[in-house]
């Protein structure tokens, strides 16, 4: 990869050059120092920023958590408002940089990120690098110390929509503690969450603990990934309060005001900016009985179902890439197409509450609701009639308690 061959004659001198400075933020988390490169002020990525970490990976046997949102932007240039960037993997980097790679860790929707939600990841081989792939995904969700050993040091490089259901901070969360257990350092390369600039909804209550939902923080939480893992260390969420040795490489020319565009699907069901923004809305309807649009090519961007009213708008799910058995396959449903609404800087719940007043089923929650809102008040304030800003005020409390703890780990302004 020639856009790398010149610093690696140089490496030494550029590092000592950089001048790192440490700037401790909870007992044994770390952030490299926030240097900013003001070339054009494009967003560089941890994983972009190599010289800020290549060093604590030269000798060393590493492994990768990773997906197919790991990539490093070789170029990046501005034409007018758009970047335009060409992509390598992180490992596939690494490994031409002469980096030791043992092996890769694979979370929900597996390496290449073609799985579904929910569906069990084999472990297997990358057929291009011949790595093995562990699973962290199913029964497996956290490293054990066979998979870990031989192991020096744990790259942590996974893009986040800054959602607490959204599954790869629990994942980060395992790491972490496998990791705090056997001495092995963790260093996460920092990305930009897309849901950055706000904070909103009920804060999970501890009692409804799962892995869509392992800490006590609001559905939206207004930090990076970087920023969270942090928030993990210091607060001691970990099994008997341990904590990691953790290095955070963050982000160049970034605030969490930056607009931020995935240059690559998240996961399978997030295709676009808008499917992210309206994300945290909608994933409420994964635990009723209304699709959020998995099955067509607008998942989360839409939402119906066969028990609403019939309405100028429907759509028929279909087995795709993102869903092999989508929720009301090959029914009619009917509902809101949301692709062009105005984005908020809120959780907006009228559309759950809207679709519990027209469905006309039995049953139009399940089980899988309450592990999602993190709380069982949530359906109880919506069977019972409360409008969306009586409720909304009930967060209020919960929010500021939380702010209050966020401000401790906040890497970026």
């Amino acid at each position: 990869m020639i856009y790398f061959k010149p610093f690696k004659s140089t490496y030494l001198f550029l590092l000592l050059a950089l001048n790192f400075q440490l700037i401790s933020c909870g007992q044994n988390s770390k952030v490299i120092s926030k240097n900013t490169d003001q070339e054009n002020q494009i967003i560089k990525t941890g994983a972009a920023r190599t010289l800020l970490y290549l060093n604590f990976l030269k000798g060393k046997n590493v492994a990768v958590v990773g997906n197919q949102t790991s990539m490093i932007a070789k170029r990046q240039t501005r034409s007018g408002t758009h970047v335009v960037s060409s992509f390598s993997h992180l490992v596939d980097s690494l490994l031409l940089l002469d980096i030791t790679i043992k092996k890769v860790f694979a979370p929900e929707h597996g390496f290449r990120g073609k799985a579904d939600a929910g569906e069990i990841v084999k472990d297997g081989f990358d057929t291009k690098t011949g790595l093995s792939i562990v699973s962290l995904y199913g029964k497996n969700k956290k490293p054990s110390a066979a998979q870990l050993s031989g192991i020096d040091v744990v790259v942590f490089d996974i893009q986040d929509v800054g959602a607490r259901f959204y599954t790869y901070i629990s994942s980060l969360h395992y790491v972490m503690e496998a990791c705090a257990e056997l001495g092995i350092q963790v260093i996460i390369l920092d990305r930009p969450n897309p849901n950055g600039h706000y904070i909103d909804g009920p804060v999970l209550e501890l009692e409804h603990k799962s892995f869509v939902g392992m800490h006590k923080v609001p559905v939206v939480y207004g930090m990076t990934i970087g920023e969270y893992g942090q928030m993990i260390n210091g607060e001691k969420w970990l099994k008997n309060g341990i904590q990691c040795d953790l290095k955070v490489i963050p982000i160049g020319n970034y605030t969490h005001r930056t607009t931020y565009s995935l240059p690559i699907m998240p996961s399978p069901n997030l295709p676009n900016d808008k499917s992210i923004h309206l994300y945290p809305s909608l994933c409420f309807f994964e635990g009723t009985n209304v699709s959020a649009g998995r099955g067509t090519d607008k998942q989360f961007q839409i939402y119906g179902s066969p028990f609403l009213h019939a309405s100028g708008f429907s759509f028929i799910p279909q087995p795709n890439n993102g869903a092999k058995f989508p929720k009301h396959q090959n029914k009619i449903c009917f509902g809101e197409d949301l692709r062009f609404v105005e984005n908020t800087s809120q959780l907006d719940l009228s559309y759950l509450i809207k679709a519990y007043k027209q469905n006309t089923a039995k049953e139009f929650f399940n089980n899988f609701f309450t592990k999602l809102a993190g709380t069982k008040k949530l359906q109880q304030q919506i069977e019972q009639g409360m409008s969306e800003e009586a409720i909304r005020k009930t967060w209020e409390r919960d929010l500021t308690t939380f702010k209050e703890l966020r401000e401790q780990y906040l890497i970026y302004d």
